[in-house]
């Protein structure tokens, strides 16, 4: 059961507004009203994306913020990761409740390696790969 904070989804958000508008960098104010993320959020955010290496910016008048890969190198795990960080899953079960770990556990895994196949390129081009398995 992913959980992801207001934070992470805004990034995501703006991710995918940067790999649907490829070429020219995209000020700050569009994807701030294209996404409905408050500007505040969204400029703590595109700093830690560009720190982080995903995306690149530039100054001035024609400036804005552009992904600094393409966007089918960018899974959504890349980003969630940037924002999120690694968890530690301390969650333990004692007794007959034991075998819930290793279902959790799964799950987790399974969520995982769903999240690094899913690309940016996927999301912005409305093409996901089959979720069904």
């Amino acid at each position: 059961m992913l959980r992801l904070s207001a934070r992470t989804q805004y990034a995501l958000r703006a991710a995918v507004e940067l790999a649907a508008a490829p070429g020219a960098p995209v000020p700050a104010e569009r994807i701030s009203a294209a996404q409905h993320i408050p500007r505040r959020f969204l400029d703590n955010i595109l700093l830690q994306l560009r720190r982080a290496g995903l995306i690149n910016s530039q100054r001035g008048p024609d400036g804005g913020y552009w992904l600094a890969r393409p966007a089918a190198e960018i899974s959504l795990a890349d980003i969630i990761l940037v924002i999120e960080g690694v968890t530690q899953e301390n969650d333990r079960f004692p007794g007959v409740s034991e075998p819930l770990e290793k279902v959790l556990g799964a799950l987790r895994e399974h969520q995982n390696h769903l999240l690094a196949e899913i690309t940016l390129a996927h999301v912005a081009g409305g093409s996901l790969p089959d979720l069904s398995r």
